[in-house]
């Protein structure tokens, strides 16, 4: 229902805003109802609750989906850690999509090949043919156990988490035009993955055009509280005083428009939440829009039970065998 409580909050607070700018009461109404029509005109509609639960819990339980793979217990996005994480107990996989040289979609989380392989440079420098040449577990702290281990296609990371009955967690953090093509022919050769993936990101432009390449993809948006002035870790992007505090501002923006406006206009089916801000509280809120909530990174024993026994709510983790660090 396009019309909900939250909703007309939200335009409200708008209204209010233009209110005070403006000081016209006809510019205001006006304003308003012109970005309410736009809204109601180009938003998506979610995809069936029933097919959502499929994904976020497959077989009536709560996921738990390994990061990257399970980027701690294997070397990250590798058919390995895939095949792993099936082992540990995983009900499903996120994996990260780039493109190489020539237009090849890979799994690969970072721009740049260095800080997993024994290569340097963008990932986009290198052809196919080049880029599996090189070792993905090179600078993994179980190196010693993958031998032979290579960088693998979209494809061929699909057919592994299907043989393993993996739900799969399609991460896309740029490239939007090449990734939703590039998923729209995967979901077209395998219709299962409907009812057994799921393509989000933290780029609201991706999830749009992701539903406008195929609107029964099921969809979610991802966020990080301040990620556009704030490293993972807490550390300020900016030392200059004047960018920090502008992009703090626009991360207020950034904040307002996901929970009140965006998610709506997507019609995503779920919200992955850095689990920091996550509360009993926060998962109600987005249950009663019939959204579910996601967290990441769950690492440790006593975060994983607090989510399965008082929040109850899928969850992300780097590892599924012991407590460990989050990987940014």
């Amino acid at each position: 229902m396009l019309w909900a409580e939250g909703l007309a909050a939200s335009f409200t607070s708008i209204f209010l805003l233009l209110l005070v700018l403006s000081r016209s009461p006809f510019f205001s109404s006006l304003t308003v109802a012109a970005l309410y029509l736009l809204l109601a005109l180009f938003r998506f509609e979610p995809v069936p609750a029933s097919r959502t639960l499929q994904v976020v819990k497959p077989r009536g339980r709560l996921s738990v989906i390994a990061h990257r793979g399970g980027g701690h217990d294997a070397p990250e996005n590798t058919l390995a850690a895939i095949r792993q994480a099936a082992i540990n107990g995983a009900t499903g996989v996120e994996i990260d999509i780039e493109f190489t040289a020539d237009g090849v979609p890979i799994l690969m989380h970072d721009k740049k090949v260095d800080r997993t392989t024994d290569g340097y440079g963008s990932v986009q420098r290198f052809t196919y043919a080049e880029l599996s040449r090189l070792n993905p577990a090179a600078k993994h702290r179980l190196k010693h156990k993958y031998h032979g281990e290579r960088i693998p296609t979209l494809r061929e990371a699909v057919l592994e988490c299907i043989k393993n009955n993996l739900t799969i967690y399609f991460d896309v953090k740029g490239n939007a035009d090449e990734a939703t093509e590039a998923l729209r022919h995967i979901y077209m050769e395998f219709p299962r993955l409907y009812n057994t993936s799921m393509v989000c990101s933290f780029q609201p432009k991706v999830i749009y055009k992701m539903r406008q390449a195929d609107v029964n993809v099921v969809t979610g948006l991802t966020q990080r509280p301040w990620s556009l002035s704030h490293f993972g870790d807490g550390k300020p992007y900016n030392s200059s005083f004047g960018k920090h505090y502008w992009y703090i501002l626009m991360d207020i923006f950034l904040d307002w428009g996901l929970n009140n406006i965006l998610w709506n206009l997507c019609g995503i089916s779920a919200f992955l939440m850095q689990k920091n801000f996550i509360s009993p509280e926060y998962v109600r809120q987005w249950n009663s829009r019939g959204v579910e909530v996601i967290a990441w990174t769950v690492n440790t024993a006593a975060e994983k039970t607090y989510y399965n026994t008082v929040l109850h709510a899928s969850y992300i983790t780097d590892s599924l065998v012991e407590d460990c660090d989050p990987h940014f």
